[in-house]
């Protein structure tokens, strides 16, 4: 059975974003895959991170868009945080830009995910 992790709030620190839990989640055993997918139906990112039996996906939800959006434009790090433990979330900026260019416009994503992604990161 996969695991889930929710980041739900953000902070800018130090030129890094710390995304954080509002769960203890122990993230010393997880290696990152830099992979980053969509869940529509949740209407949220999900980074893909990895032990060695399982996946863990770390759910980004709108309410972390705005911050990631500013982290995407300054190129500066993302990390999850639970409790006293983080992960980095490594290559999230590329996985991010990709998924962007791709929803912008695609239906396939649904309508609610496609209008609010372009409603962060594709206004001026």
């Amino acid at each position: 059975m996969r695991k889930t992790l929710q980041l739900k709030n953000a902070e800018k620190l130090s030129k890094t974003l710390i995304l954080h839990s509002e769960e203890n989640y122990p993230l010393s055993g997880l290696k990152p895959t830099g992979q980053l997918i969509v869940d529509s139906d949740a209407v949220a990112f999900v980074y893909l991170a990895e032990t060695e039996e399982d996946y863990v996906y770390i759910y980004l939800p709108e309410s972390v868009w705005a911050e990631m959006k500013s982290a995407l434009d300054e190129q500066i790090p993302m990390k999850a945080v639970s409790g006293n433990e983080e992960l980095v979330l490594e290559n999230i900026h590329e996985e991010l830009a990709y998924l962007i260019e791709n929803i912008e416009g695609n239906s396939n994503y649904g309508e609610e995910m496609v209008r609010k992604a372009e409603s962060v990161f594709l206004s001026k």
